[in-house]
């Protein structure tokens, strides 16, 4: 592997969702987002509910986005792994779909019910938006 670039794999208890040599990386963290060049310092960080940026290529004007819902990233040696609950390609999603579900969350929360399923309704709400989002930019 070249110094200029970042062997960065997304994975989940299914599948490595994406295992490729990149020019970099922006993903949601804990904190805010987090941005990943080549050569970075050792890093492991807890991830949110958010949209992962990859840039394959300097030269690539076409990003590819992922929706990464929540887990953690490991970065040492320009090797990057980010292990996560649930990761779409944003090509992937079926747009209409997620932006029914955000409506339904949105509706939930709405209605005022039990502590437990405004925190699900949230939840859910989050991962609606990631997805719409990762869909919207993927295209």
């Amino acid at each position: 592997m070249s110094k200029d670039k970042i062997n960065l794999k997304i994975i989940t208890q299914q599948k490595v969702v994406y295992d490729a040599e990149v020019a970099a990386f922006y993903t949601t963290a804990e904190d805010g987002m987090i941005g990943i060049l080549p050569n970075h310092l050792p890093l492991i960080c807890p991830l949110k509910v958010g949209i992962t940026k990859v840039v394959a290529d300097k030269n690539d004007k076409e990003p590819i986005f992922f929706t990464t819902i929540g887990g953690i990233l490991q970065f040492k040696d320009n090797v990057a792994v980010i292990l996560t609950d649930l990761a779409e390609k944003g090509t992937d999603i079926d747009e209409t779909r997620a932006k029914e579900a955000y409506e339904r969350a949105k509706a939930k929360l709405a209605a005022h019910a039990e502590k437990t399923e405004i925190l699900r309704a949230q939840f859910a709400l989050s991962k609606a938006i990631a997805r719409i989002t990762a869909a919207k930019r993927g295209r």
